[in-house]
């Protein structure tokens, strides 16, 4: 855990520990490391860790120069657009697939539909508008890694939405509009300003920060010296 540049974001600081997540829907670390995160702080809660916890989800866009609608699958993404040999790029997958197995994830790289997911990115800041932000990611991540859905486009956006309990109407009318486009934008801006190069990246009560899909014994040993911090150092 290293420290960082305090965030000043504006919004109101509650009792809560907070961590935002840089990360980005079509990344697969990101949900191995969402997963990871989600177990870190269920091991802190279950040794009654307190005060309690709060995960944002904060945009960062991996690819942002793929077309909406890729033609190919994520092995020839990697191949034609990365430039990764086939064999390399199968390993490279298989390998990841694994690890995500290793959380419970089952990830089907054959079914993926490899798209731009700046409309994902804005429909998660509504979603945390409306308090289903967390739901939102959950559903992303796995219409994206395991059912191969195509999240590029508002209508299956606004269908998975309407799944994670927002109204479908509104989500279109929301992506229609590029109403929280100026959310994403301001996120990828904090992540330029911290340097963030690669995701998942998090940044823990303002301050400090870690990198990558972590374990989850990372991620409770973090909240737990937090609370010790906090304890020494309220303010």
């Amino acid at each position: 855990m290293a420290p960082i540049e305090p965030m000043h974001d504006g919004e109101v600081v509650s009792g809560s520990i907070r961590i935002d997540a840089w990360s980005d829907v079509a990344c697969p670390w990101c949900y191995i490391g969402k997963r990871n995160l989600e177990g870190g702080i269920a091991t802190y809660r279950a040794d009654g860790g307190e005060p309690g916890v709060e995960v944002v989800y904060r945009s960062f866009e991996l690819a942002p120069d793929t077309p909406v609608n890729f033609d190919g699958t994520e092995l020839d993404y990697l191949a034609r657009i990365k430039g990764i040999g086939l064999p390399a790029a199968q390993a490279m997958l298989d390998r990841v697939a694994g690890i995500a197995a290793g959380v419970g994830l089952r990830y089907d790289f054959g079914s993926v539909r490899h798209t731009r997911t700046l409309k994902a990115h804005q429909l998660l800041h509504l979603a945390r508008a409306r308090g289903l932000q967390a739901d939102m990611a959950e559903r992303l991540f796995s219409a994206y890694f395991v059912e191969g859905r195509h999240i590029g486009r508002d209508d299956e956006l606004a269908e998975l939405a309407e799944g994670a309990g927002l109204d479908r109407a509104e989500v279109l009318r929301a992506l229609e509009s590029g109403e929280h486009l100026a959310d994403v934008r301001a996120d990828q801006e904090q992540a330029r300003a911290y340097g963030i190069h690669g995701v998942p990246f998090y940044v823990l009560d303002r301050r400090y920060a870690l990198s990558g899909a972590q374990p989850p014994g990372a991620f409770a040993s973090a909240l737990r010296t937090l609370v010790a911090e906090r304890a020494v150092s309220p303010a």
